[in-house]
């Protein structure tokens, strides 16, 4: 269980070592600057997969769900998660916490004075990230999200697929057709929802905690659907991967990008199918 104690503390885990986790299921070598892998993560893979590498990657990226919004709701909400996941991960986000620099640390293994972006703007990345590593390794890739979001902008420009809609539903439609048709090696599924409706209606609001239920559903479906399409075939890892947390702001609204425990702290939940 989460302690309060937990939720005044900084997590130790940094969003920056996802990218050479994912390259280390995969058996392959992490780029020169990245951050080191997460060993609980490559150790439970192996207990799952009786030491084999997994041979398919899915990575499921929700927006702000914060640590202590799982310490909240964990009873509520997140039991599917807890009792689904193989491994649940408080994880630290990266400063500024905020979409484009923190979704930059995930998938650079960098820091944001690394890869460049240090504020809430969307450049295309010019750095190595995972999935320059991938293409160079012969993998291929697809990335989903909705048009204007952090993940459908800062990744572009490389010899991968892009699946760009106005919405979310269409969004996990097309992720999960993906899935069905089984030509990609790792598949990136970002969701605005919560993230949306936090800064409107605040992180507790009814309409952001109807998108936390969505984005558990989604994952838990997510789940169900790579089981019964991939799991006699492939060696797969689902993660379930915020990237970083969320404050109440003026009374009734959502923010983050403070380096305060609330904003910097997230938690990961990884599923090796």
């Amino acid at each position: 269980m989460v302690t309060d104690l937990a939720l005044t503390q900084f997590n130790d885990i940094c969003i920056n070592r996802v990218a050479s986790t994912i390259l280390s299921l995969l058996d392959l070598p992490k780029g020169d600057r990245m951050a080191d892998p997460i060993e609980k993560v490559l150790n439970t893979a192996s207990d799952k997969f009786s030491g084999e590498k997994c041979d398919r990657v899915f990575m499921y990226n929700p927006d702000a769900i914060a640590y202590w919004i799982y310490h909240k709701y964990q009873s509520k909400f997140f039991t599917g998660t807890d009792s689904e996941s193989d491994l649940i991960l408080p994880m630290l986000s990266v400063f500024p916490p905020v979409t484009p620099a923190c979704f930059g640390s995930m998938y650079s293994g960098l820091l944001p004075p690394e890869h460049g972006i240090q504020s809430y703007t969307k450049p295309v990345l010019k750095c190595q990230t995972l999935f320059d590593r991938l293409i160079e390794e012969g993998k291929k890739v697809a990335i989903v999200s909705t048009s204007g979001d952090s993940i459908s902008l800062i990744f572009l420009e490389r010899k991968m697929d892009y699946f760009i809609y106005k919405t979310v539903g269409e969004c996990n439609r097309k992720a999960e057709e993906l899935v069905k048709e089984d030509k990609y090696d790792v598949i990136i599924l970002y969701n605005t929802n919560y993230d949306y409706w936090m800064h409107r209606s605040s992180p507790t609001g009814l309409p952001a905690l109807r998108a936390l239920k969505a984005n558990i559903t989604e994952y838990l479906a997510l789940k169900e659907i790579i089981t019964n399409e991939w799991k006699f075939k492939h060696k797969t890892a689902l993660a379930f991967a915020p990237d970083h947390g969320c404050h109440r702001w003026l009374g009734l609204l959502g923010n983050h990008g403070i380096n305060e425990p609330c904003d910097m702290n997230t938690v990961h939940f990884w599923t090796f199918i």
